[in-house]
C-alpha cells in the first residue's frame, strides 16, 4: 500500500514540476495557430523541464572532486 501511494505521489510531484514548461509551451503553441491541450503539450514540456533542468545544473565532475595526496 506504502508503494503505491509513494508512486503517486511521485506522479503528482511530476506533473507539478513539468506544469511551467506545458503551460508556456501550451500558450505559444495556440499562439502560432497550432491550438494544442495540456496533454497534447505535455511530453514535449517533458522534454524542455529535462533540457533547462541539465543545462542549469553543475557538471558531474565538479561536485565530486577528489584530493588523493600521494
Amino acid at each position: 500500500m506504502r508503494a503505491i501511494l509513494g508512486f503517486l505521489i511521485l506522479i503528482l510531484l511530476f506533473l507539478v514540476f513539468t506544469f511551467p514548461a506545458t503551460w508556456l509551451l501550451m500558450l505559444f503553441l495556440g499562439n502560432v495557430g497550432l491550438h494544442i491541450s495540456y496533454w497534447g503539450a505535455l511530453p514535449l514540456g517533458i522534454l524542455v523541464s529535462v533540457l533547462l533542468a541539465g543545462t542549469t545544473s553543475h557538471p558531474s565532475s565538479a561536485i565530486f572532486v577528489s584530493q588523493r595526496s600521494d
